[in-house]
């Protein structure tokens, strides 16, 4: 057998490490000049064609159609390409996402390990920012914040607040009755999920959120698919109960979002006062009339009977709620459009892999009702506008989502014009040949 030499060795180990390690953040030591892009200002309909931009720390700090230079810096000539700003996904489960049919059983151990792990695969998506709207996320978006792991931005609710019998009760029949002093289950223990009931526990459960950093705050305000013991139409929680969450999260100067399908849970939720909703797939005219008049936006998500659908048990309790649930979801987007709510991207995607990996081409799916340009401002600026709702909670004040001076650059450099084809962002390893978050590059395969 052939020995290996001490340098072998070592290249050998080299060679293997490199290939392990995630994905590491390029510092430049000055500003970064990107020349010869095209730019969509996640606003506008039309491109700002052979555009210059200057990265300084991570800021954009010059935006022009002039000649621009820096100094000590780094030039990247874009080729023609379309400079972008990163991708948001307004409902994205960074503790489940990647988990798979143990998202419910697995330990905080390997929650956070697999989690890290598929922050960094979101970020490589192009996924430079993302609202968490449930789960024990805190750490991890602290170590992302930190630079100990590559991945998206995080804006995060804590625990999803439930009621009993509410959509992240997951206790089985036979757990009921339990004591007032009952035990906590392993999924609260978690901070995963908080069962509350009256006024008093719901301030509870809303302040402990807060004292761990949450952003914003969730509750369980309707009928859920996946849950096993609640109708899609009931509505959860009442308007005390909802007023109770409200009012801390206000003094704390961030907003209240409930997860609800149905116009009733919507229409009992905003008379409690919350600010936004997740889904609204079951909305009717009236309920969108009543959003546009208190300015109650609205998280959607691109759900249908397609090769995305959700692969539910045939026969069981959950698919006939999922069907019910997406033969909403045209009409949901058109009142959305007909009554102008600001209304955000999502996916939701929970325990399936290989669906994860399709969040770009899910956004795609967007052109069924808008043109591209309207389908890229959703996901940026647009997006932002509801992650905003934060106020002073927001864990990364400044602008956003946006290609102009002062705002964070958080940036992608597309290969081809995806207002002309949407497409390219649903194979996002091969078009988005740059990827920055904070003014670090994670990927240039310009070099």
């Amino acid at each position: 057998m052939r020995k290996l030499s001490l340098k072998n060795v070592t290249a050998a180990l080299v060679v293997a490490v490199s290939f392990a390690l995630p994905a590491a953040a390029q510092e430049p030591s000055g500003p970064i000049l990107f020349t010869n892009v095209n730019v969509f200002d996640g606003v506008n309909a039309d491109l700002i064609k052979n555009a210059n931009v200057v990265v300084t720390g991570n800021k954009i700090t010059s935006v022009s159609t002039e000649p621009l230079a820096v100094a000590g810096g780094m030039v990247i000539d874009g080729g023609g390409r379309t400079l972008m700003p990163g991708l948001t996904d307004c409902h994205w489960h960074n503790m489940a996402a990647y988990m798979g049919a143990d998202v419910f059983t697995a330990g905080l151990g390997r929650l956070n390990l697999v989690a890290a792990d598929g922050a960094e695969k979101t970020l490589m998506r192009g996924f430079t920012s993302v609202r968490d709207p449930g789960g024990p996320v805190f750490e991890l978006k602290e170590a992302i914040d930190e630079g100990l792991f590559p991945g998206p931005r995080i804006y995060a609710a804590g625990a999803m607040i439930s009621q009993t019998s509410g959509h992240a009760d997951f206790r089985r029949p036979i757990d009921i009755p339990q004591s007032y002093s009952r035990d906590l289950t392993p999924l609260e223990v978690a901070a995963s999920v908080s069962i509350a009931d009256g006024r008093a526990q719901v301030m509870q459960r809303v302040r402990e959120n807060l004292m761990r950093g949450a952003a914003f705050i969730k509750l369980m305000g309707g009928g859920g698919v996946a849950s096993p013991s609640d109708p899609l139409d009931v509505s959860q929680y009442t308007v005390g109960e909802i007023e109770a969450a409200v009012e801390v999260a206000e003094n704390w100067g961030t907003y209240v979002t409930v997860h609800s399908y149905s116009a009733k849970a919507i229409q009992n939720a905003i008379r409690g006062g919350v600010r936004n909703v997740e889904h609204g797939q079951m909305i009717d005219k009236e309920t969108a009339k009543l959003m546009q008049k208190t300015d109650t936006s609205v998280c959607l998500q691109p759900f249908y009977d397609d090769e995305d659908a959700v692969p539910f048990p045939p026969g069981s309790f959950q698919q006939g709620k999922y069907h019910e649930m997406i033969s909403g979801t045209d009409t949901a987007f058109e009142l959305a459009k007909k009554y102008d709510l600001l209304f955000g991207f999502g996916t939701d995607t929970q325990g399936m892999p290989a669906l994860v990996e399709r969040q770009g081409a899910m956004l795609a799916k967007l052109t069924r009702y808008f043109k591209p340009w309207e389908v890229l401002k959703i996901a940026t600026s647009q997006n932002y506008q509801i992650f905003k709702r934060s106020g002073p909670r927001d864990p990364y004040p400044g602008e956003n989502g946006v290609v102009r001076e002062g705002a964070y650059a958080d940036l992608l450099l597309v290969d081809g014009n995806p207002l002309e084809n949407i497409d390219l962002i649903a194979d996002p390893h091969k078009n988005f040949v740059l990827i920055m978050k904070d003014g670090k590059i994670y990927k240039n395969t310009l070099n």
